[in-house]
């Protein structure tokens, strides 16, 4: 049988099944494969390209992951821990980050440049998945379906890891239901290879080495064969992660060291949020919370289709009951954790490799409708959605703050800074950067001052940043001309400061507040 790359026809569709947005009968040949794959990566190039110029590192840790992976590429070396030069985050982003910085010294935009290659390379394993499992039609649309989806122009525009780590989760994907369709044990062993690339960089891969290792087991009529297969996927599934443990176990003393970091996280956003809402609050929103992403990203008609399409998968379909699986207990788990063991903050990007799996079963849930006049209507409708909806987002988020602006920019297709935060960045680079000159940037709670200092264009020997241990070596090395302080940053809590109206005294040195800025930032000059 042929590989991956040339498909063999699509299966038989479902008794009483009729194609959905074409005249041509299932009888027609099929267009060339290479030639659908050009036009849907073009498809999904355009939008992200046009968002390009506009989209800024903010969300997904993006400016965090840049300036780590800059640090590596000063000095290459293979991360083996959490105090290593990962800290939170899987090794595998921060060297695609890296490698690219040795080209490309814009950190600004090296990640960026990561995120919309696989971003746009991930509708290749998104069609091959669907037409395998269904036919070419219902990849094409699905593709179609990702190229306007709003979150993932973001994060395909932004120096994330999301887009990364899909484009491997969809490729595990694919390469599984390749063996399945093909009975073949060498798209499990390729699957379970590319799953270790998915673990290295981000953690919520992990879950899926025994949830789609238990899915395998019970996939088949022959026990004996659907065993060996799962026990072969789970075993290759092993190297990285048992290396990853071993080196934090070394020098953490825990191999879970940066997982128990990052539920730290969660736990103390957590505990703001009930602070902020209340529990039961809480509980409601995250029950509703990754049915309400999918519709408010993917658009209503397409996350309606999708879900129709997988309830009528698992009835009819029972070869595609385990990527139905691979969507609904992730989302089971994150929520449990959210609404019963309240230990969990969710998180727009947590949604997204459950979200993707989705768009397969778009086509079939239009199959549900019945009339070809309404199916066509339908069809029209969820198309006009697809677009509209992260339009209209876009455009309601782009360098616009307020309440529900902050709400829905992580999940927007736009990701714009605060425009307080992006006046004082362009102006310590257009005014300060090119003279030579130095700042003193406060902390902020909200980590504000991650992003203020990425943007500001001064390199690190010109930041005395009050975040750092070594702020007083840099204060005096710097003797820094600017300050920048937050709306409830922690500067003013400083033995050495004062603050008088409009001056601020640091370890005896005078600032004067400067004009033309807005709060939550203030810019001050020294005297």
């Amino acid at each position: 049988m042929s590989s991956a790359s040339s498909v063999p026809a699509a299966p038989p569709r479902p008794s009483g099944a009729t194609p959905i947005l074409s005249a041509v009968p299932d009888v027609a040949p099929e267009p060339s494969t290479r030639l659908l794959l050009l036009l849907l990566l073009g498809a999904a190039l355009l939008p992200r390209l046009v968002l390009m110029p506009f989209n800024e590192n903010f969300y997904g840790d993006a400016v965090a992951r840049t300036e780590l992976a800059e640090r590596w590429a000063s000095a290459p070396h293979l991360i083996t821990s959490y105090g290593d030069g990962a800290y939170q985050f899987g090794p595998l982003h921060l060297y695609a980050v890296g490698a690219v910085l040795k080209v490309m010294p814009d950190k600004a935009l090296a990640g960026r440049l990561v995120s919309l290659l696989f971003g746009v390379l991930s509708v290749v394993p998104l069609f091959l998945l669907t037409r395998r499992l269904f036919d070419w039609r219902a990849g094409v649309w699905a593709c179609l379906a990702f190229s306007v989806w709003g979150m993932h122009l973001q994060m395909s525009t932004t120096a994330a890891s999301e887009s990364l780590s899909l484009f491997f989760m969809l490729w595990v994907f694919a390469l599984i239901a390749e063996g399945l369709d093909e009975n073949r044990m060498g798209p499990f062993f390729g699957a379970a290879l590319v799953l270790n690339l998915a673990c290295a960089t981000r953690y919520d891969a992990w879950m899926f080495m025994p949830l789609l290792s238990v899915a395998l087991v019970f996939w088949g009529e022959d026990r004996v064969a659907a065993f060996t297969r799962a026990a072969g996927f789970a075993l290759l599934c092993l190297p990285f992660p048992l290396l990853w443990m071993q080196g934090n176990e070394m020098a953490h003393g825990d191999p879970f060291f940066p997982i128990h970091a990052v539920e730290q996280f969660h736990a103390d956003w957590t505990r703001e949020g009930v602070a902020r809402v209340g529990a039961w609050r809480f509980r409601l929103e995250s029950l509703g919370f990754w049915p309400g992403v999918a519709l408010l990203t993917l658009s209503p008609g397409v996350a309606l289709l999708g879900m129709v399409g997988m309830w009528r998968s698992w009835r009819e379909r029972p070869d595609t009951r385990w990527l139905v699986l691979a969507a609904l207990v992730p989302a089971a788990y994150f929520t449990f954790r959210a609404v019963v063991l309240l230990d969990f903050q969710p998180l727009g990007r947590f949604t997204v490799t459950e979200l993707a799996v989705l768009l397969p079963f778009v086509v079939p849930g239009l199959d549900a409708v019945r009339g070809a006049g309404a199916r066509k209507a339908v069809a029209a409708g969820c198309s006009v959605l697809a677009v509209a909806v992260p339009l209209a987002l876009g455009l309601y988020t782009f360098r616009a703050d307020g309440r529900w602006q902050d709400s829905l920019r992580p999940v927007s297709p736009t990701s714009t800074n605060p425009v307080p935060l992006m006046q004082v960045a362009r102006f310590l680079e257009e005014e300060v950067a090119p003279k030579g000159g130095a700042a003193v940037v406060d902390q902020d709670p909200s980590y504000m001052d991650l992003q203020l200092a990425f943007f500001s264009g001064l390199p690190e020997e010109r930041l005395a940043r009050v975040r750092w241990e070594t702020f007083r070596k840099h204060l005096r090395l710097t003797q820094a001309e600017y300050l920048v302080r937050f709306d409830n940053g922690t500067l003013v809590s400083d033995p050495g400061v004062k603050l008088e109206g409009r001056t601020l005294t640091l370890d005896g040195v005078a600032y004067e507040e400067q004009d033309g800025f807005s709060a939550p930032l203030h810019v001050y000059r020294r005297r």
